[in-house]
């Protein structure tokens, strides 16, 4: 994933809130006139090996219904994601080894730190590609009631990207989906209360 497609909290602008590669003086016209999509990738760190179901509940589906459930979101990608396709067997493989501290230690992360439907305790990694906004200036084709054709044009104040606000709406889903599968874990294994990093 080409890093300068990706929305995230590190790369939008304060002042235009939108993604570091367009400029102030082109965002208004981009994004007004335009539109523009956006891929949201969300990381959670901590998340401890062992949550999720091998086949019903697995935490990767999840994860997609949930994030696929956020309005205009077209598409979702766990760890390498579509480009795991292009992988050979060995490249995809996370392999492990012995970490200096005496713990599995992760060579990657193409899973995205689920194997299987589980949580392999390394960083839950997820992309949402996010469509363009069809409410735009620029007119439009469009048919009327009556069967008409005609050209339309939206007016109002609209989000011509709705990416840029869907930052933290993809983590509070992430952040959902993860507590869901904490409690499932308690429920079924009697676990004491999870502290983040231990």
């Amino acid at each position: 994933m080409n890093p300068s497609h990706v929305i995230g909290r590190s790369n939008v602008s304060r002042t235009t809130r939108t993604p570091g590669r367009i400029t102030a003086s082109g965002a208004g016209k981009l994004l007004t006139i335009r539109g523009a999509g956006a891929i949201v990738e969300v990381e959670a760190v901590g998340v401890p090996p062992g949550w999720g179901a091998p086949v019903y509940g697995k935490l990767d589906s999840e994860l997609a219904a949930a994030l696929m459930s956020i309005n205009a979101a077209k598409g979702v990608e766990i760890g390498a994601g579509f480009a795991a396709a292009a992988f050979s067997g060995e490249e995809n493989a996370d392999e492990m080894r012995m970490g200096n501290d005496g713990q599995p230690l992760f060579l990657s992360n193409s899973a995205g730190g689920i194997l299987g439907g589980i949580s392999s305790g390394q960083p839950v990694v997820a992309r949402v590609a996010f469509k363009p906004t069809s409410s735009i200036l620029t007119l439009r084709r469009s048919l009327n009631e009556a069967g008409e054709e005609i050209d339309l044009r939206t007016k109002g104040r609209h989000d011509p990207c709705v990416g840029i606000r869907a930052v933290p709406v993809v983590e509070a889903m992430t952040a959902c989906v993860l507590a869901d599968a904490f409690l499932r874990h308690r429920a079924q294994t009697g676990g004491a209360v999870f502290v983040p990093g231990r």
